[in-house]
């Protein structure tokens, strides 16, 4: 399923994203073997985020998280004596966008890694000419698909398909046997249903409808009234803000009377900005950043989050968001390999490849077979409740 997605279409993105560019995949790359100031001149790592357009909550908080951490590791000399250069480009929330950024990171710019997108349908448009030129590309996006079979492409949020391994394991517990699902029409919403599908076989749990928005969207009316006369236990709503609080929004205005779950893509203040009071009750997948206070004294990412909450709030005078975290792991992960592989891009790759680190998003462990680097035990789930989310414990 998730192949046959890539197969159709990778080739095009390709294709267009070189035209584009007015580049050829035998021109692409940043430092070359025979450049001897490789390994002495500046480091450049350039990023491609959704900082306007749908995704601007999402790249806004990665765009403030990037910079804040450029700007101490510059006041810390840099990395092995090096200046590291951060490059910034708005893809606009488009994949066409995404691939122009990335070419000009990579023809003009000679990029040493790449950082991004903010969603998953501009970080497929960034994967193959991140492949092509074979520089390490570290996705902020959640679809697995974003790094499936892929040697030189990352990601450090967590993955789509254990966000609704969780979900549906407390649907299980709860008895509940059939679903409905409410998804983004883009690449973030892509595979869900059959995601669900296949998971909800193991547990017992049908998908009875499935309703389908732009992230765009301010109307959801349609959706809402055919999910209220579903014989559906529970509703899964799959979106980032501010869609998906506006689809929570309609979703109680018009009396849907079972109990909700939504996806990663809620984890930050424009939920509830865009929800109300309608986000009350609704369960989310989650890391746990924004349940820090909550966690137990010992557990390991609760420092690390703490450390970043201190520092976002003193640079940006307000508390970081989850994707503002998927930003920071990124960072780091790459600074680490940077330190201890160079700037060669086979040897970074390879580094990227056995990564080891006690994040904001998880406790990641990279592998060849697992390029997210993170497991089940990265989510949490928490109860939407008076504008904060509550830790729910086993």
């Amino acid at each position: 399923m998730k192949q046959s997605r890539m197969r159709l279409f990778l080739p095009v993105v390709i294709a267009s994203a070189l035209v584009l560019a007015g580049c050829s995949t035998s021109n692409l790359g940043g430092s070359s073997d025979g450049d001897s100031s490789a390994d002495d001149g500046p480091i450049k790592i350039g990023a491609v985020l959704d900082i306007t357009g749908v995704g601007a909550s999402l790249g806004v908080p990665e765009q403030n998280t990037l910079t804040m951490l450029s700007d101490q590791l510059k006041a810390d000399g840099g990395i092995n004596g090096r200046d590291v250069e951060l490059i910034i480009v708005d893809n606009q929330s488009t994949e066409d966008g995404a691939a122009k950024a990335t070419a000009k990171l990579i023809e003009s710019e000679g990029v040493d890694l790449i950082i991004g997108a903010s969603r998953t349908g501009p970080s497929l448009a960034m994967r193959p000419l991140a492949e092509a030129a074979e520089i390490p590309m570290i996705s902020v996006a959640a679809n697995v698909a974003i790094v499936a079979d892929s040697k030189w492409v990352f990601k450090t949020t967590q993955n789509d398909n254990t966000v609704l391994e969780t979900i549906l394991n407390d649907a299980e517990k709860k008895g509940y046997t059939k679903v409905a699902l409410v998804r983004d029409a883009t690449g973030f919403g892509e595979g869900i249903a059959d995601y669900i599908t296949e998971l909800g076989a193991e547990r017992g749990i049908t998908l009875v409808t499935t309703e389908s928005f732009e992230p765009s969207a301010t109307d959801f009316t349609p959706q809402m009234t055919n999910v209220r006369s579903s014989d559906a236990d529970a509703v899964i709503i799959w979106g980032i803000n501010p869609a998906a609080g506006l689809a929570q929004k309609a979703y109680v205005q018009l009396g849907v009377d079972k109990p909700v779950y939504q996806s990663h893509g809620i984890a930050n203040q424009a939920f509830f900005d865009a929800a109300g009071d309608a986000a009350n009750g609704v369960i989310a997948a989650m890391g746990r950043l924004l349940v820090t206070e909550q966690l137990d004294a010992d557990n390991a990412q609760r420092p690390v989050i703490e450390q970043f909450q201190a520092d976002y709030n003193a640079a940006y005078g307000e508390q970081p968001s989850t994707f503002g975290g998927h930003a920071y792991d990124a960072w780091h992960i790459a600074v680490n390999a940077i330190e201890q592989a160079g700037t060669d891009p086979n040897a970074l790759r390879d580094e990227l490849e056995q990564a080891e680190f006690t994040g904001i998003s998880g406790v990641f462990k990279m592998t060849p077979d697992n390029h997210s680097g993170l497991e089940a035990s990265a989510l949490i789930l928490a109860e939407a409740q008076d504008g904060r989310w509550t830790l729910l414990k086993d």
